[in-house]
Protein backbone atom coordinates (compact mmCIF):
# COMPACT_ATOMS: atom_id res chain seq x y z
CA UNK A 1 0.00 0.00 0.00
CA UNK A 2 1.59 3.27 -0.99
CA UNK A 3 1.27 6.48 0.92
CA UNK A 4 0.96 9.98 -0.55
CA UNK A 5 3.82 12.16 0.67
CA UNK A 6 6.99 13.88 -0.43
CA UNK A 7 9.84 12.22 -2.34
CA UNK A 8 10.16 9.45 -4.88
CA UNK A 9 8.84 6.67 -2.67
CA UNK A 10 5.90 8.75 -1.54
CA UNK A 11 4.67 9.04 -5.12
CA UNK A 12 3.82 5.37 -5.35
CA UNK A 13 0.06 5.98 -5.35
CA UNK A 14 -1.32 5.52 -8.83
CA UNK A 15 -2.33 9.06 -9.75
CA UNK A 16 -0.77 9.31 -13.18
CA UNK A 17 -4.04 9.36 -15.15
CA UNK A 18 -6.57 12.16 -15.11
CA UNK A 19 -9.21 10.42 -17.18
CA UNK A 20 -10.92 7.43 -15.57
CA UNK A 21 -11.45 5.54 -18.81
CA UNK A 22 -7.73 5.75 -19.62
CA UNK A 23 -6.92 4.53 -16.14
CA UNK A 24 -9.27 1.58 -16.46
CA UNK A 25 -7.71 0.74 -19.82
CA UNK A 26 -4.25 0.72 -18.25
CA UNK A 27 -5.35 -1.63 -15.47
CA UNK A 28 -7.08 -3.84 -18.03
CA UNK A 29 -3.84 -4.09 -20.01
CA UNK A 30 -1.97 -5.11 -16.86
CA UNK A 31 -4.45 -7.92 -16.22
CA UNK A 32 -4.48 -8.98 -19.88
CA UNK A 33 -0.69 -9.01 -19.90
CA UNK A 34 -0.61 -11.38 -16.93
CA UNK A 35 -3.28 -13.63 -18.42
CA UNK A 36 -1.44 -13.78 -21.75
CA UNK A 37 1.83 -14.71 -20.07
CA UNK A 38 -0.05 -17.27 -17.98
CA UNK A 39 -1.61 -18.95 -21.02
CA UNK A 40 1.71 -19.09 -22.88
CA UNK A 41 3.56 -20.38 -19.82
CA UNK A 42 0.95 -23.05 -19.19
CA UNK A 43 1.11 -24.19 -22.80
CA UNK A 44 4.90 -24.45 -22.74
CA UNK A 45 4.90 -26.42 -19.47
CA UNK A 46 2.38 -28.88 -20.93
CA UNK A 47 4.64 -29.78 -23.86
CA UNK A 48 6.48 -33.13 -23.64
CA UNK A 49 9.80 -31.27 -23.82
CA UNK A 50 9.10 -29.61 -20.46
CA UNK A 51 8.72 -32.74 -18.33
CA UNK A 52 10.75 -35.84 -17.62
CA UNK A 53 7.76 -38.17 -17.84
CA UNK A 54 6.60 -38.83 -21.43
CA UNK A 55 3.38 -37.23 -22.62
CA UNK A 56 3.62 -34.00 -20.67
CA UNK A 57 1.50 -32.94 -17.71
CA UNK A 58 -2.20 -32.17 -17.28
CA UNK A 59 -3.74 -28.78 -17.92
CA UNK A 60 -4.43 -28.29 -14.22
CA UNK A 61 -0.85 -29.10 -13.20
CA UNK A 62 0.53 -26.83 -15.92
CA UNK A 63 -1.80 -23.99 -14.96
CA UNK A 64 -1.01 -24.39 -11.26
CA UNK A 65 2.75 -24.35 -11.88
CA UNK A 66 2.60 -21.41 -14.29
CA UNK A 67 0.39 -19.39 -11.94
CA UNK A 68 2.66 -20.13 -9.01
CA UNK A 69 5.72 -19.04 -10.99
CA UNK A 70 4.15 -15.94 -12.54
CA UNK A 71 2.73 -14.83 -9.20
CA UNK A 72 6.16 -15.55 -7.65
CA UNK A 73 4.58 -17.84 -5.07
CA UNK A 74 6.41 -21.16 -5.06
CA UNK A 75 3.64 -23.62 -4.24
CA UNK A 76 4.10 -26.71 -6.39
CA UNK A 77 2.14 -29.83 -7.22
CA UNK A 78 5.18 -31.29 -8.99
CA UNK A 79 8.86 -31.55 -8.09
CA UNK A 80 10.51 -28.68 -9.96
CA UNK A 81 13.91 -30.33 -10.01
CA UNK A 82 12.76 -33.91 -10.53
CA UNK A 83 9.69 -33.69 -12.76
CA UNK A 84 10.73 -30.90 -15.14
CA UNK A 85 13.48 -30.98 -17.74
CA UNK A 86 15.97 -28.17 -18.21
CA UNK A 87 13.55 -26.60 -20.69
CA UNK A 88 10.68 -26.82 -18.23
CA UNK A 89 12.81 -25.34 -15.46
CA UNK A 90 13.87 -22.53 -17.82
CA UNK A 91 10.21 -21.75 -18.58
CA UNK A 92 9.49 -21.58 -14.85
CA UNK A 93 12.51 -19.31 -14.35
CA UNK A 94 11.37 -16.91 -17.09
CA UNK A 95 7.88 -16.80 -15.58
CA UNK A 96 9.39 -16.05 -12.18
CA UNK A 97 11.46 -13.20 -13.63
CA UNK A 98 8.46 -11.81 -15.50
CA UNK A 99 6.28 -12.07 -12.42
CA UNK A 100 8.86 -10.42 -10.19
CA UNK A 101 9.61 -7.54 -12.52
CA UNK A 102 6.03 -7.28 -13.71
CA UNK A 103 4.82 -8.58 -17.05
CA UNK A 104 4.23 -5.10 -18.47
CA UNK A 105 7.55 -3.82 -17.15
CA UNK A 106 9.21 -6.83 -18.75
CA UNK A 107 7.44 -5.99 -22.02
CA UNK A 108 8.47 -2.34 -21.75
CA UNK A 109 12.08 -3.41 -21.34
CA UNK A 110 11.88 -5.46 -24.53
CA UNK A 111 10.29 -2.51 -26.34
CA UNK A 112 13.04 -0.19 -25.16
CA UNK A 113 15.75 -2.64 -26.17
CA UNK A 114 14.27 -3.44 -29.58
CA UNK A 115 12.66 -0.16 -30.64
CA UNK A 116 14.43 2.32 -28.40
CA UNK A 117 11.26 3.45 -26.63
CA UNK A 118 7.98 2.25 -25.19
CA UNK A 119 4.65 3.54 -26.46
CA UNK A 120 2.34 5.75 -24.41
CA UNK A 121 -0.14 2.98 -23.64
CA UNK A 122 2.59 0.61 -22.55
CA UNK A 123 4.11 3.31 -20.35
CA UNK A 124 0.71 3.96 -18.77
CA UNK A 125 0.31 0.26 -18.04
CA UNK A 126 3.80 0.04 -16.54
CA UNK A 127 3.03 3.05 -14.36
CA UNK A 128 -0.08 1.29 -13.09
CA UNK A 129 1.79 -1.95 -12.44
CA UNK A 130 4.73 -0.32 -10.65
CA UNK A 131 2.55 2.24 -8.84
CA UNK A 132 4.45 5.17 -10.31
CA UNK A 133 2.95 8.66 -10.26
CA UNK A 134 4.22 9.74 -13.67
CA UNK A 135 4.57 8.17 -17.08
CA UNK A 136 7.21 10.47 -18.54
CA UNK A 137 10.13 8.86 -16.76
CA UNK A 138 9.10 5.25 -17.27
CA UNK A 139 12.08 4.48 -19.52
CA UNK A 140 14.76 5.45 -16.98
CA UNK A 141 12.74 3.83 -14.20
CA UNK A 142 12.53 0.55 -16.13
CA UNK A 143 16.28 0.60 -16.68
CA UNK A 144 16.98 1.27 -13.00
CA UNK A 145 14.67 -1.50 -11.83
CA UNK A 146 16.07 -4.03 -14.29
CA UNK A 147 19.64 -3.04 -13.42
CA UNK A 148 18.85 -3.52 -9.74
CA UNK A 149 17.24 -6.91 -10.32
CA UNK A 150 19.92 -8.27 -12.65
CA UNK A 151 22.74 -6.88 -10.52
CA UNK A 152 21.40 -8.41 -7.32
CA UNK A 153 20.68 -11.74 -8.99
CA UNK A 154 24.17 -11.83 -10.50
CA UNK A 155 25.89 -11.16 -7.17
CA UNK A 156 23.85 -13.83 -5.39
CA UNK A 157 24.34 -16.31 -8.24
CA UNK A 158 28.12 -15.88 -8.08
CA UNK A 159 28.13 -16.38 -4.31
CA UNK A 160 26.00 -19.52 -4.57
CA UNK A 161 28.03 -20.88 -7.47
CA UNK A 162 31.31 -20.55 -5.59
CA UNK A 163 29.86 -22.33 -2.57
CA UNK A 164 28.24 -25.14 -4.55
CA UNK A 165 31.24 -25.66 -6.79
CA UNK A 166 34.10 -25.32 -4.31
CA UNK A 167 32.58 -26.67 -1.09
CA UNK A 168 29.94 -29.15 -2.29
CA UNK A 169 31.87 -30.12 -5.42
CA UNK A 170 28.85 -29.95 -7.71
CA UNK A 171 29.53 -30.43 -11.44
CA UNK A 172 30.21 -27.15 -13.24
CA UNK A 173 26.97 -27.08 -15.23
CA UNK A 174 24.81 -28.09 -12.28
CA UNK A 175 26.47 -25.53 -10.02
CA UNK A 176 25.88 -22.73 -12.53
CA UNK A 177 22.25 -23.64 -13.14
CA UNK A 178 21.45 -24.18 -9.46
CA UNK A 179 23.07 -20.87 -8.56
CA UNK A 180 21.27 -18.89 -11.26
CA UNK A 181 17.89 -20.52 -10.63
CA UNK A 182 17.97 -19.99 -6.87
CA UNK A 183 19.32 -16.44 -7.19
CA UNK A 184 16.49 -15.41 -9.52
CA UNK A 185 13.94 -17.25 -7.41
CA UNK A 186 15.24 -15.57 -4.24
CA UNK A 187 15.35 -11.98 -5.49
CA UNK A 188 11.88 -12.32 -6.99
CA UNK A 189 10.65 -13.86 -3.73
CA UNK A 190 9.38 -16.94 -5.54
CA UNK A 191 10.73 -19.75 -3.37
CA UNK A 192 11.00 -22.30 -6.17
CA UNK A 193 13.90 -24.68 -5.60
CA UNK A 194 15.47 -27.50 -7.58
CA UNK A 195 15.86 -29.88 -4.64
CA UNK A 196 13.04 -32.06 -3.38
CA UNK A 197 13.55 -30.86 0.20
CA UNK A 198 14.16 -27.26 -0.88
CA UNK A 199 17.04 -25.87 1.22
CA UNK A 200 16.89 -28.28 4.15
CA UNK A 201 20.30 -29.70 3.19
CA UNK A 202 21.78 -26.23 3.83
CA UNK A 203 20.06 -25.42 7.12
CA UNK A 204 23.39 -24.83 8.87
CA UNK A 205 25.23 -23.27 5.92
CA UNK A 206 25.33 -19.45 6.18
CA UNK A 207 27.06 -19.20 2.79
CA UNK A 208 23.92 -20.57 1.12
CA UNK A 209 21.20 -19.22 3.38
CA UNK A 210 22.91 -15.84 3.80
CA UNK A 211 22.98 -14.71 0.14
CA UNK A 212 19.47 -16.04 -0.43
CA UNK A 213 18.19 -14.14 2.62
CA UNK A 214 19.81 -10.91 1.43
CA UNK A 215 18.25 -11.30 -2.01
CA UNK A 216 14.82 -11.99 -0.51
CA UNK A 217 15.03 -8.93 1.76
CA UNK A 218 16.22 -6.66 -1.06
CA UNK A 219 13.48 -7.76 -3.42
CA UNK A 220 10.89 -7.57 -0.67
CA UNK A 221 11.65 -3.95 0.21
CA UNK A 222 10.07 -2.71 -3.01
CA UNK A 223 11.79 -1.10 -5.98
CA UNK A 224 10.91 2.53 -5.09
CA UNK A 225 12.20 2.08 -1.55
CA UNK A 226 15.49 0.58 -2.70
CA UNK A 227 16.00 3.30 -5.31
CA UNK A 228 15.22 6.06 -2.80
CA UNK A 229 17.57 4.54 -0.24
CA UNK A 230 20.33 4.42 -2.86
CA UNK A 231 19.76 8.08 -3.67
CA UNK A 232 19.21 9.47 -0.18
CA UNK A 233 20.80 7.02 2.23
CA UNK A 234 22.65 9.89 3.94
CA UNK A 235 19.51 11.98 4.42
CA UNK A 236 16.94 9.89 6.31
CA UNK A 237 14.98 13.02 7.23
CA UNK A 238 14.07 13.44 3.55
CA UNK A 239 12.84 9.88 3.13
CA UNK A 240 9.25 9.43 2.08
CA UNK A 241 6.75 7.94 4.50
CA UNK A 242 6.66 4.71 2.48
CA UNK A 243 10.42 4.31 2.78
CA UNK A 244 10.39 5.16 6.48
CA UNK A 245 7.63 2.65 7.14
CA UNK A 246 9.36 -0.17 5.27
CA UNK A 247 12.79 0.56 6.77
CA UNK A 248 11.40 0.70 10.31
CA UNK A 249 9.09 -2.30 10.14
CA UNK A 250 11.26 -4.72 8.15
CA UNK A 251 13.83 -5.32 10.94
CA UNK A 252 11.05 -5.35 13.55
CA UNK A 253 9.24 -8.14 11.71
CA UNK A 254 12.49 -10.01 11.00
CA UNK A 255 13.67 -9.95 14.61
CA UNK A 256 10.20 -10.56 16.02
CA UNK A 257 9.66 -13.51 13.71
CA UNK A 258 13.06 -14.96 14.57
CA UNK A 259 12.37 -14.82 18.31
CA UNK A 260 8.88 -16.27 17.90
CA UNK A 261 10.03 -19.21 15.77
CA UNK A 262 13.02 -19.94 18.00
CA UNK A 263 10.92 -19.90 21.18
CA UNK A 264 8.50 -22.52 19.88
CA UNK A 265 10.75 -24.70 17.72
CA UNK A 266 13.94 -24.61 19.82
CA UNK A 267 13.53 -28.14 21.19
CA UNK A 268 11.42 -29.62 18.39
CA UNK A 269 13.48 -32.62 17.19
CA UNK A 270 11.64 -32.67 13.86
CA UNK A 271 12.64 -29.13 12.89
CA UNK A 272 15.65 -27.57 14.59
CA UNK A 273 15.92 -29.37 17.92
CA UNK A 274 18.99 -31.35 16.82
CA UNK A 275 20.96 -28.24 15.79
CA UNK A 276 23.39 -26.40 18.06
CA UNK A 277 22.41 -23.00 19.49
CA UNK A 278 23.89 -21.02 16.61
CA UNK A 279 22.24 -23.33 14.08
CA UNK A 280 18.87 -22.84 15.75
CA UNK A 281 19.23 -19.06 15.68
CA UNK A 282 20.33 -19.16 12.05
CA UNK A 283 17.45 -21.45 11.04
CA UNK A 284 14.94 -19.26 12.89
CA UNK A 285 16.30 -16.09 11.30
CA UNK A 286 16.25 -17.62 7.83
CA UNK A 287 12.68 -18.86 8.18
CA UNK A 288 11.55 -15.50 9.56
CA UNK A 289 13.15 -13.74 6.60
CA UNK A 290 11.62 -16.09 4.08
CA UNK A 291 8.13 -16.33 5.53
CA UNK A 292 6.92 -12.82 4.70
CA UNK A 293 7.87 -12.96 1.05
CA UNK A 294 9.38 -16.15 -0.35
CA UNK A 295 8.75 -19.88 -0.07
CA UNK A 296 12.12 -21.41 0.71
CA UNK A 297 12.46 -23.56 3.79
CA UNK A 298 15.54 -24.83 5.60
CA UNK A 299 13.48 -26.86 8.10
CA UNK A 300 10.46 -29.12 7.63
CA UNK A 301 7.43 -26.81 7.77
CA UNK A 302 5.05 -29.76 8.05
CA UNK A 303 6.65 -30.76 11.38
CA UNK A 304 6.35 -27.34 13.00
CA UNK A 305 4.08 -26.74 15.98
CA UNK A 306 0.61 -25.41 15.02
CA UNK A 307 1.36 -22.28 17.06
CA UNK A 308 4.33 -21.64 14.77
CA UNK A 309 2.07 -22.01 11.75
CA UNK A 310 -0.23 -19.35 13.19
CA UNK A 311 2.67 -16.95 13.64
CA UNK A 312 3.83 -17.62 10.10
CA UNK A 313 0.26 -16.99 8.90
CA UNK A 314 0.47 -13.47 10.29
CA UNK A 315 3.87 -12.79 8.71
CA UNK A 316 2.70 -14.12 5.33
CA UNK A 317 -0.45 -11.99 5.48
CA UNK A 318 1.57 -8.81 6.15
CA UNK A 319 4.13 -9.42 3.40
CA UNK A 320 6.77 -6.88 2.39
CA UNK A 321 7.12 -3.44 0.85
CA UNK A 322 4.86 -2.05 -1.89
CA UNK A 323 5.69 -2.06 -5.61
CA UNK A 324 8.23 -4.86 -5.30
CA UNK A 325 8.43 -8.63 -5.51
CA UNK A 326 6.84 -9.28 -2.11
CA UNK A 327 3.25 -10.32 -1.58
CA UNK A 328 0.77 -9.87 1.23
CA UNK A 329 -1.25 -6.77 2.00
CA UNK A 330 2.06 -4.89 2.45
CA UNK A 331 3.77 -3.33 5.45
CA UNK A 332 2.40 0.15 4.80
CA UNK A 333 -1.19 -1.08 4.71
CA UNK A 334 -0.87 -2.75 8.11
CA UNK A 335 0.92 0.27 9.58
CA UNK A 336 -1.82 2.63 8.40
CA UNK A 337 -4.46 0.37 9.93
CA UNK A 338 -2.46 0.21 13.15
CA UNK A 339 -2.12 3.99 13.23
CA UNK A 340 -5.88 4.34 12.70
CA UNK A 341 -6.55 1.98 15.60
CA UNK A 342 -4.14 3.84 17.86
CA UNK A 343 -5.74 7.17 16.96
CA UNK A 344 -9.18 5.84 17.87
CA UNK A 345 -7.84 4.35 21.08
CA UNK A 346 -6.16 7.58 22.19
CA UNK A 347 -8.91 9.88 20.96
CA UNK A 348 -6.75 11.73 18.45
CA UNK A 349 -8.22 13.82 15.66
CA UNK A 350 -5.78 12.98 12.85
CA UNK A 351 -4.03 9.73 11.96
CA UNK A 352 -0.29 10.33 12.23
CA UNK A 353 2.41 7.88 11.21
CA UNK A 354 6.16 8.34 11.62
CA UNK A 355 5.96 12.11 11.65
CA UNK A 356 3.43 12.45 8.83
CA UNK A 357 -0.35 12.89 8.72
CA UNK A 358 -2.11 10.21 6.69
CA UNK A 359 -5.00 11.37 4.52
CA UNK A 360 -8.52 9.98 4.93
CA UNK A 361 -8.47 8.50 1.43
CA UNK A 362 -5.54 6.31 2.45
CA UNK A 363 -7.48 5.21 5.55
CA UNK A 364 -10.23 3.91 3.29
CA UNK A 365 -7.77 2.28 0.89
CA UNK A 366 -5.99 0.41 3.70
CA UNK A 367 -9.25 -0.74 5.24
CA UNK A 368 -10.62 -1.89 1.89
CA UNK A 369 -7.50 -3.89 1.02
CA UNK A 370 -7.50 -5.60 4.43
CA UNK A 371 -11.21 -6.41 4.32
CA UNK A 372 -11.07 -7.78 0.77
CA UNK A 373 -7.96 -9.83 1.60
CA UNK A 374 -9.59 -11.37 4.65
CA UNK A 375 -12.76 -12.05 2.66
CA UNK A 376 -10.77 -13.88 -0.02
CA UNK A 377 -8.86 -15.92 2.55
CA UNK A 378 -12.00 -16.92 4.46
CA UNK A 379 -13.89 -17.82 1.28
CA UNK A 380 -11.01 -19.89 -0.12
CA UNK A 381 -10.50 -21.66 3.19
CA UNK A 382 -14.19 -22.54 3.46
CA UNK A 383 -14.32 -23.96 -0.07
CA UNK A 384 -11.25 -26.13 0.45
CA UNK A 385 -12.56 -27.28 3.83
CA UNK A 386 -15.72 -28.47 2.10
CA UNK A 387 -13.71 -30.11 -0.70
CA UNK A 388 -11.01 -31.73 1.44
CA UNK A 389 -12.00 -31.68 5.14
CA UNK A 390 -9.49 -34.39 6.04
CA UNK A 391 -6.59 -31.99 5.48
CA UNK A 392 -7.44 -29.98 8.60
CA UNK A 393 -8.29 -26.33 9.13
CA UNK A 394 -4.84 -25.22 10.32
CA UNK A 395 -3.05 -26.69 7.31
CA UNK A 396 -5.64 -25.44 4.82
CA UNK A 397 -5.56 -21.92 6.28
CA UNK A 398 -1.77 -21.95 6.08
CA UNK A 399 -1.91 -23.02 2.42
CA UNK A 400 -4.47 -20.34 1.52
CA UNK A 401 -2.59 -17.51 3.22
CA UNK A 402 0.63 -18.73 1.63
CA UNK A 403 -1.07 -18.58 -1.76
CA UNK A 404 -2.62 -15.17 -1.18
CA UNK A 405 0.65 -13.75 0.17
CA UNK A 406 2.50 -15.28 -2.82
CA UNK A 407 4.84 -16.91 -0.31
CA UNK A 408 4.93 -20.57 -1.29
CA UNK A 409 5.45 -22.23 2.07
CA UNK A 410 3.37 -25.35 2.66
CA UNK A 411 2.68 -27.83 5.41
CA UNK A 412 2.92 -30.56 2.78
CA UNK A 413 -0.67 -30.69 1.53
CA UNK A 414 -0.23 -29.03 -1.89
CA UNK A 415 0.12 -32.32 -3.76
CA UNK A 416 -2.86 -33.75 -1.84
CA UNK A 417 -5.28 -31.01 -2.89
CA UNK A 418 -8.21 -32.23 -5.05
CA UNK A 419 -8.87 -30.57 -8.39
CA UNK A 420 -11.34 -27.98 -7.09
CA UNK A 421 -9.03 -27.03 -4.25
CA UNK A 422 -6.15 -26.57 -6.68
CA UNK A 423 -8.32 -24.23 -8.75
CA UNK A 424 -9.12 -22.25 -5.60
CA UNK A 425 -5.41 -21.92 -4.79
CA UNK A 426 -4.70 -20.87 -8.40
CA UNK A 427 -7.27 -18.08 -8.13
CA UNK A 428 -5.94 -17.11 -4.70
CA UNK A 429 -2.36 -16.85 -5.99
CA UNK A 430 -3.39 -14.78 -9.00
CA UNK A 431 -5.51 -12.41 -6.92
CA UNK A 432 -2.80 -12.23 -4.28
CA UNK A 433 -0.35 -10.98 -6.89
CA UNK A 434 -2.63 -8.72 -8.93
CA UNK A 435 -5.33 -7.87 -6.40
CA UNK A 436 -3.58 -5.43 -4.02
CA UNK A 437 -1.98 -3.53 -6.91
CA UNK A 438 -5.14 -3.12 -8.96
CA UNK A 439 -7.38 -2.44 -5.96
CA UNK A 440 -5.06 0.22 -4.57
CA UNK A 441 -4.68 1.82 -8.00
CA UNK A 442 -8.44 1.93 -8.57
CA UNK A 443 -9.15 3.34 -5.13
CA UNK A 444 -6.42 5.95 -5.40
CA UNK A 445 -8.02 7.48 -8.49
CA UNK A 446 -11.68 6.81 -7.94
CA UNK A 447 -13.26 10.20 -7.34
CA UNK A 448 -17.03 10.37 -7.68
CA UNK A 449 -18.70 13.80 -7.75
CA UNK A 450 -20.97 14.18 -4.72
CA UNK A 451 -24.23 15.92 -5.58
CA UNK A 452 -25.85 15.52 -2.16
CA UNK A 453 -25.17 14.16 1.32
CA UNK A 454 -27.38 11.87 3.37
CA UNK A 455 -28.26 12.68 6.99
CA UNK A 456 -25.45 11.80 9.40
CA UNK A 457 -26.02 9.24 12.14
CA UNK A 458 -23.74 7.26 14.45
CA UNK A 459 -24.60 3.54 14.70
CA UNK A 460 -23.58 1.55 17.76
CA UNK A 461 -20.22 -0.18 17.25
CA UNK A 462 -19.05 -3.18 19.25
Amino acid sequence: MSLPCHGFGGCLGARFLAVHSTHRDAITRVVIGYLTALVIGTGLLMTPAATVAPGGISLLSGLFTATSALSVTGLAVLDTGGDFTFFGQAVILVLIQMGGLGVLLFTALLAIVVAGKAGLRLRQSVATETRSSTIGGIGPMVRRIVALAVGAELVVAVALFLRLRLFYDEPLGAAIWNAVFHAVSAFNNAGFGLRSNNLMDFVADPFICGPISCAVILGGLGYPVVIELARRYRSPLTWSLTTRAVVVMTPVLLVGGTIYIAMIEWNNPNTMGTLDAWGKIQASAFQSTITRTAGFNSVDISQMHPATWLGLDILMFIGGGPAGTAGGVKITTVLVLGAMTWTEFTGGRAVNLLGRRVSRSVHRQATTVIVLALTLIVAATMIIMLDAPSLGLDRILFEVISGFGTVGLSTGITTDLPGLSQVVIIITMALGRLGPVTIASVLALRVRPQRFELPKERPLIG
